[in-house]
């Protein structure tokens, strides 16, 4: 069943159906808040309040919108404001295991390392350049897709992504050379 049946299911009473596109989407929009935040329950709180603002707006949903990346626009939207009470506490943002574990340390200690040299890189990056390159090389969106989610231009993704994986190439390489 298409997520725009489904939601046509619930907007004509039907409430239960929605759980069908919480489980669809759950995981990947749990990655993701997961990628963005470092406390899991603020993840958690980002997730449960993206679906329950999705679900209040179905109204607002176009048939003509994957359901998919219209949540996670919401869940960034959720994520940065999250984001933001969490650097008020002094918070950083983390990378995904997935991507932690990509780096091919051998020995568990090594890899323990790489994942925080990673996590520092990623917190160093400016805001916008940090959910341009979780969106693309974390939760492999296309740059059609993070457009929806972000309401960026394609070529401002494009050049976000670049620019994230320069810096992220020039940190991670003085780490490595020290």
């Amino acid at each position: 069943m298409t997520d725009s049946a489904i939601v046509k299911r619930v907007l004509g009473g039907h409430v239960e159906a929605y759980a069908l596109l919480v489980d669809r989407y759950h995981e990947r929009a749990i990655r993701y808040a997961r990628s963005m935040l470092i406390d899991p329950r603020d993840a958690e709180e980002a997730v449960q309040d993206a679906f329950v603002r999705a679900y209040r707006s179905l109204g607002k949903y176009e048939d003509s919108e994957r359901f998919g990346a219209w949540l996670m626009r919401i869940l960034l939207n959720r994520c940065r404001t999250a984001a933001g009470k969490a650097g008020r506490r002094n918070k950083l943002f983390i990378v995904d295991d997935v991507v932690a574990l990509s780096a091919g340390e051998a020995h568990p200690a090594e890899r323990t390392a790489w994942r925080e040299e990673i996590d520092r890189a990623l917190a160093m990056l400016d805001e916008d350049q940090r959910e341009a390159f979780l969106l693309k090389h974390v939760e492999d969106l296309d740059y059609e897709e993070m457009s929806v989610v972000t309401g960026a231009g394609v070529s401002a993704l494009k050049m976000r992504v670049k620019r994230a994986c320069e810096r992220l190439r020039d940190m991670l390489r003085e780490v490595r050379s020290a």
